[in-house]
Order: structure tokens, then C-alpha cells, then sequence
């Protein structure tokens, strides 16, 4: 665990619009939605071969950054950011969708493998460590599991659509735990109010909580 908490925040997904509403960018969409609610702005850095952001959130400086380089290649991005500003990966934080949780279904956890991921596959080896934290956004899985590739870059069902929205909005706000290093506080604060998976609505549990 780090001693300090996250300062780099990274979404991750597909630039272009034809991208921008698919399952494959939900990561793009946490991030959008942190700046637009704090008052931040995206520009493109060409050095970071992204779109940085720069605000105040629960009292810490923090980036938030969308990696420019497609999802195969998010690394590049990912360590240009953290050897300039000088950050661990520990104190790095990616929001990316994940097949194998329910629609909605939100969990934090630090380290662990790719799962075929390709956006934390190319990170992982572009830092030489598994040891920043991930935010993993559920969008399920397709029935045909060969047709994953086409799945994650279409759009979601309007319910579905509507489950990852409530998902968003909820977990941002539980965020300022795991900002100010308070990690275990933030997993325990994001499982316990937003438990309302009888209903079909946003949980988030820590990896420990995993059955």
C-alpha cells in the first residue's frame, strides 16, 4: 500500500466519437464526468500523448488523464505522465470496464493480473508493476464470450446504459478516501450505502469481498 494517496486518476478508452458511447469507454466517461463536476478541463499533451487534467478534489491536487494512444497502448501515456509529475504507481488510480462483473457492479482493488484486458496488459507493461490501483466498471459479458471484441465496442442497452450512469455518479463522490491514502475506508465506505444489488443498482466491494 502507499503511503500517500492517488494523485493521477486514468481513464481509460478509445478517442474518436465513433467510440466515445461504447462499453469500451467507460473509463473516458468517469474521468469526463470528474471534471465536469469539479470544474476541470481536459487539454491535449502532445508530450503525454493524451488529454490532462488538472483540479482540486476532496482537498489534494490531483491529474486525471485519457490516454490518446488507443487502449492497446495506454501505457505510453500512463508512464510519460507519472516520470514527468514524479508519481508512484501505487498513487495511480485506472478506471476501465470489466466483462467479468455485472452491469454496474463496481469494485476497487489494487494490483492483480490483466484478466485480457489489453488497456492494463499494455500499462502493466509499460510500468514494470501491477501495483496501481484499478477502479473496474462492470459491463457483464456477451452470452457468445467469442463475440467479446464486438461487444465492448458497441453501445449498451438503454437499462444497462442506465445502471453504468447510476454506477458513475456514485462512486465519484466515495473517491476522496482513497485520495487522501485512506484506502481501506474508501473500499469499505464505497461497499456499505451503495449495496443495492437486489434492486439491480450500483454496489461497490473491495477485493477481499469477492466470493
Amino acid at each position: 500500500m502507499a503511503e500517500q494517496g492517488i494523485r493521477l486518476v486514468v481513464g481509460l478508452g478509445n478517442p474518436g466519437l465513433e467510440y466515445a458511447e461504447t462499453r469500451h469507454n467507460v473509463g473516458y466517461r468517469f474521468t469526463d464526468a470528474m471534471a465536469a463536476r469539479n470544474g476541470g478541463r481536459f487539454r491535449v499533451e502532445n508530450k503525454f500523448h493524451g488529454q490532462l487534467c488538472r483540479l482540486f478534489f476532496a482537498g489534494q491536487g490531483l491529474r486525471l488523464l485519457k490516454p490518446l494512444t488507443f487502449m492497446n497502448h495506454s501505457g505510453q501515456s500512463v508512464a510519460a505522465v507519472i516520470r514527468y509529475f514524479d508519481i508512484l504507481p501505487e498513487q495511480v488510480l485506472v478506471a476501465h470496464d470489466e466483462l467479468d462483473l455485472p452491469v454496474g457492479i463496481l469494485r476497487l482493488k489494487q494490483g492483480g493480473g490483466h484478466a485480457g484486458h489489453n488497456g492494463l496488459r499494455d500499462i502493466i507493461a509499460a510500468l514494470g508493476t501491477r501495483d496501481f490501483w484499478r477502479l473496474r466498471i462492470g459491463i457483464d459479458h456477451p452470452e457468445d464470450r467469442a463475440q467479446g471484441v464486438n461487444y465492448v465496442l458497441s453501445r449498451a442497452s438503454r437499462d444497462d446504459e442506465d445502471r453504468i450512469r447510476e454506477a458513475l455518479e456514485a462512486a465519484e463522490p466515495c473517491l476522496s478516501e482513497a485520495i487522501s491514502g485512506a484506502f481501506q475506508r474508501a473500499m469499505n465506505r464505497l461497499h456499505g450505502p451503495l449495496e443495492q444489488s437486489s434492486r439491480g443498482q450500483p454496489s461497490m466491494m473491495s477485493e477481499a469481498e469477492e466470493s
